[in-house]
């Protein structure tokens, strides 16, 4: 296993997109149904300290259903999907409140993004999802996600925040997901049952033996447990996002996870951008093929965006996030895209200035045919 455990430690400041995961038995004082404000107010102070330094920072927040089957109450133990479906919508409402004021104290925005299965798994609602985190961290809200519970039914949900959390960190390219958790990281045993289990600062690389030795879930209000933080290493991993596992069971977490606290670090050898570029050149299975005018290639080499005015002709039938071949005048191969149109409404704009879409279309639609984190070309 020394080969899974061995690297240098990266150093927070490095980070500049970040997602934190809290989980309901942390934020959530299920006894008295009710938000453990205190905790909360220090973990948005390091989330402040953060965000102040240019960091952009997402939340992916539990505890909607923990909250609302206390004020609902219903009994506990398993709930029965119509009864969770409830807690969650009351519950939800409680939860956003309580996160838009304790950020505002500090001057910072929050925005509620409701995310279910098909938000991050289907292309066409990824992007739209994608595009909106993205719209939020420029205008620099801090978007506070949550899996929708309200709708979301046994066959189509995540289940754990975990998962969640990886699949947000890899749609949005964040180059760190923090887990916070009740343990402070992954351990040789589990600690509750071997008490010479020692803790694993660094896992370089999640392999057979670090799976093996995932715990189960240890908590009623905790859906998740070290097997599903592992899953969601491996999601967070192989995209090019580092990972860490620390415990919130402290006041000002980040800070400890800053100040060298015990947690534990599960690295990657991409990037986001890479990483996401890779998975566009190579395991998509493109639907078209995009024609564009010398300057359209000219200027994607140069980093732009695909604008429709560049593009001179357009084959195939695709739906918007499908992946389309990008081809210059020779016919020759540039790179591969997820296209922002269907290929009805991209035949009509095709050639025409971004000024135009919304007469043509009726809508205003978005200025990029191909947005370039959306493009991988054929040198990176």
């Amino acid at each position: 296993m020394a080969s899974q455990v061995s690297g240098q430690t990266p150093a927070f400041s490095d980070f500049r997109r970040i997602v934190v995961k809290v989980g309901s038995a942390l934020l959530v004082d299920r006894e008295h149904g009710r938000v453990r404000l205190a905790w909360l107010t220090s973990l948005v102070e390091d989330i402040a300290a953060l965000h102040a330094t240019g960091c952009e920072v997402m939340v992916v927040s539990s505890g909607a259903i923990a909250l609302g089957r206390t004020v609902l109450g219903l009994p506990p133990g398993a709930l029965k999907l119509e009864d969770s479906q409830a807690a969650a919508a009351v519950g939800q409402i409680a939860l956003s409140r309580t996160w838009a004021q304790t950020l505002n104290h500090y001057g910072i925005t929050a925005g509620q993004v409701l995310l279910t299965l098909g938000d991050t798994e289907e292309r066409r609602r990824y992007l739209n999802a994608r595009s909106t985190l993205a719209r939020l961290m420029e205008l620099r809200a801090v978007p506070i996600i949550n899996e929708n519970d309200t709708v979301a039914t046994t066959e189509i949900r995540y289940g754990d925040n975990d998962r969640l959390a990886a699949r947000v960190a890899t749609m949005a390219s964040a180059d760190l997901l923090v887990l916070l958790s009740d343990i402070d990281g992954l351990y040789t045993a589990p600690p509750a049952l071997d008490p010479s289990a020692t803790l694993i600062p660094v896992v370089a690389r999640i392999g057979a033996e670090i799976e093996a030795i995932a715990g189960d879930a240890g908590s009623e209000l905790s859906r998740g447990g070290m097997r599903t933080k592992i899953e969601a290493g491996k999601i967070a991993t192989s995209a090019g996002t580092h990972m860490v596992i620390a415990s919130g069971h402290v006041k000002n977490p980040l800070k400890r996870i800053m100040d060298g606290g015990r947690c534990t670090w599960f690295l990657t050898s991409a990037n986001p951008v890479r990483a996401r570029k890779s998975w566009i050149a190579g395991a998509l299975e493109p639907r078209g093929t995009l024609h564009l005018d010398e300057g359209a290639v000219a200027a994607l080499r140069r980093g732009a965006s695909l604008l429709p005015a560049g593009v001179k002709r357009i084959e195939g039938v695709f739906d918007r996030g499908d992946a389309v071949v990008l081809r210059g005048p020779d016919g020759a191969e540039v790179g591969r895209g997820l296209v922002a149109y269907d290929s009805t409404h991209a035949a009509r704009i095709m050639g025409r200035s971004t000024s135009e879409i919304e007469t043509l279309l009726g809508v205003k639609g978005r200025s990029e045919m191909v947005h370039r984190d959306d493009m991988a070309l054929g040198v990176e």
